[in-house]
């Protein structure tokens, strides 16, 4: 059996890659295109790093970290439960889904009653008209799953958004229940949860903070709140600059994710900005 191995630097950090009995169907790497792929891994994009691969080194505190391609029953186990979460859509027809609405409600203003499922009140929360279901589409329940677990386990920045305090906040803001759909759906597709196998090393990443964590994937949720608002603040931004906002947010979420001391999503330095 031949192994074969190229290395290369990539943002301070080495990489290695390690293939075991290539197939002579697929090409030997040279350096310049090992390089490549690392780089599109490292930056997160949807790029096959290499077939044949069964894992990834990371040198962290000047020791060699072996992130595996071949997932462990574990980790199989709660990426398949996540999978799941990220297919069920929003029912507002089903109990459980109207419960969780409520929940939600009164996570966000406790003591205030609310009038209905359909109701004007749900554009206090950000929500584009008098039924939230309709603004779900785009990310499904675990959206709303999301904001609830955001509301109640961090409710003191919860809270900080919502009602948009601190900085100098813009005369045209984000919807903040609007927004919360777009970033559950901006992580999905960072983490690239329905790939077969992981394609980027922040996907490998994550499945070792998951295999830790079940709440792994709603913790980063709540981070990247507070980083993208943290950003929008910087940038002073308007309605119409959200998607930028929004690439810039993922950005910078892998590139916290892959720092050589996060080993868990409380490890991220923006974790901090939580209370």
């Amino acid at each position: 059996m031949s192994m074969v191995r190229t290395h290369t630097q990539c943002q301070g950090t080495c990489v290695s890659f390690r293939s075991f009995s290539p197939s002579p169907s697929i090409p030997q790497r040279t350096h310049s295109s090992a390089s490549s792929s690392s780089d599109d891994a490292t930056n997160g994009t949807h790029t096959w790093i290499g077939k044949g691969l069964t894992c990834v080194c990371f040198k962290r505190r000047g020791n060699y970290e072996r992130i595996c391609f071949n997932l462990t029953p574990l980790q199989e186990e709660r990426l398949k439960r996540l999978k799941h979460r990220t297919q069920v859509y929003f029912d507002a027809s089903r109990p459980d889904h109207q419960d969780a609405l409520r929940a939600l409600w009164s996570a966000t203003y406790p003591g205030q009653d609310l009038h209905g499922l359909i109701s004007d009140q749900w554009k206090e929360m950000g929500w584009q008209g008098r039924d939230p279901s309709t603004d779900f589409r785009g990310a499904g329940f675990i959206s709303l799953e999301n904001l609830l677990f955001f509301a109640k386990t961090f409710s003191t920045s919860f809270q900080r958004l919502l009602k948009k305090q601190g900085g100098n906040r813009a005369a045209w803001e984000y919807p903040f229940a609007v927004a919360g759909v777009n970033i559950t759906f901006m992580i999905m597709q960072m983490l690239d949860l329905h790939a077969s196998k992981p394609r980027t090393f922040v996907r490998a990443v994550f499945l070792q903070m998951l295999s830790e964590n079940e709440w792994a994937f709603d913790l980063l949720y709540c981070v990247a709140f507070l980083v993208m608002d943290k950003q929008w603040l910087e940038r002073n931004a308007t309605y119409m600059e959200f998607n930028d906002v929004l690439k810039s947010t993922r950005a910078q979420l892998e590139r916290e994710l892959l720092m050589d001391d996060v080993l868990r999503i409380e490890d991220m330095p923006s974790f901090s900005l939580l209370c």
